[in-house]
C-alpha cells in the first residue's frame, strides 16, 4: 500500500477535525478514570485507544491518506 495522496481538501478537515475530538474525549475519559469515575483498567484502554486513534486520523489528515479508502471502499468525504 502506497501514501498516495487519496483524500481532498475536504476529506482532511473532516480527518482533522475526527481526530481533534477523538484527542479531547481520550483526555476527558483519562481524567474521569484518574478521578475514579471509571474503573481503571476499561478507562486506560479506552483512554489510549481513543487517543491513539485520534492521532492517527490527525497523521491521515497531514498525509492527505485514508486507510479506508485505499483498501478500496469509498468514503462520502
Amino acid at each position: 500500500m502506497a501514501l498516495e495522496c487519496n483524500i481532498d481538501a475536504r476529506g482532511q478537515a473532516a480527518r482533522l477535525r475526527m481526530g481533534i475530538i477523538a484527542v479531547i474525549g481520550g483526555g476527558l475519559l483519562g481524567i474521569t478514570t484518574f478521578v475514579g469515575i471509571l474503573p481503571t483498567t476499561i478507562g486506560y484502554v479506552m483512554t489510549t485507544s481513543s487517543i491513539a486513534g485520534g492521532l492517527f486520523s490527525m497523521w491521515e489528515a497531514r498525509m492527505g491518506w485514508c486507510v479506508v479508502r485505499a483498501m478500496g471502499f469509498k468514503t462520502k468525504i
